[in-house]
């Protein structure tokens, strides 16, 4: 029997490059946009995945709604996040509300809905999309990784309670990758040059880059692996 993923945030970048590498695996792949039924129509025709939906995870309801609308799965893959680039003393109470919502909140909320199918049948993956600013100070990015962080730490905890039900629960720190979110910077010569200076390996990543960790994750193969954090960053920590 297929096993079923869902991979939140799956319409562009990492999320749509996972997407798509499982569909060629075999899964029974469930597309997940914020709001645009019809842009994440368009990516599950694209790639031949089984199933779109859409879910606005700023709002609790619909948070809460998305299990209702994909059924359980065997693989969760929590991808969407937002970002907004701003100094410390520049944050604001809603942007501050929006990544905590996004990024951590919804994390906490669609594990407790999903994980207990999983526990159930004795096996499930769920993979967090983090950050290398988990270990690396950004000058405009102290909150979204506060975010991260905390979600590190939310996996560690959670997996330890799960372990013994044939759950594993991890988390990938991609560095910088050429996304939608990065274009700005990666579309800008002098820009992208100043990060790639920066990375060891001297390039950006693509989205792909991120894929085969998280294969490796959310198979057989991982299933001795829970509670940790895989960094693909091109060395950018270090």
């Amino acid at each position: 029997m297929k096993k079923k993923i869902l991979i939140t945030g799956s319409t562009q970048g990492i999320g749509k490059a996972l997407a798509t590498a499982f569909v060629k695996e075999g899964y029974d792949v469930i597309v997940h946009g914020s709001s645009s039924m019809k842009k994440a129509e368009s990516v599950r025709e694209e790639i031949g995945a089984w199933k779109a939906v859409t879910a606005d995870l700023s709002k609790i309801e619909e948070i809460r709604s998305l299990r209702q609308k994909t059924g359980d799965v065997d693989a969760l893959i929590l991808n969407a996040s937002v970002q907004y680039k701003e100094p410390w003393d520049h944050i604001s109470e809603e942007t501050f509300d929006m990544q905590v919502t996004v990024n951590l909140k919804s994390t906490l909320l669609l594990i407790q809905d999903y994980a207990p199918a999983m526990k159930e049948q004795g096996w499930g993956r769920i993979v967090t999309v983090g950050s290398v600013n988990q270990y690396r100070n950004h000058p405009e990015l102290p909150m979204y990784a506060a975010t991260k962080c905390a979600v590190m730490s939310l996996v560690k905890n959670i997996a330890k309670q799960v372990a013994s039900y044939g759950v594993t629960v991890n988390n990938i720190a991609p560095g910088a990758i050429a996304t939608p979110r990065n274009a700005a910077i990666y579309e800008d010569d002098e820009k992208r040059k100043a990060v790639e200076n920066s990375i060891p390996m001297g390039r950006f990543g693509q989205p792909e880059d991120c894929v085969g960790a998280v294969l490796l994750l959310c198979s057989d193969a991982g299933a001795y692996i829970t509670g940790s954090d895989l960094v693909m960053d091109g060395g950018l920590r270090l």
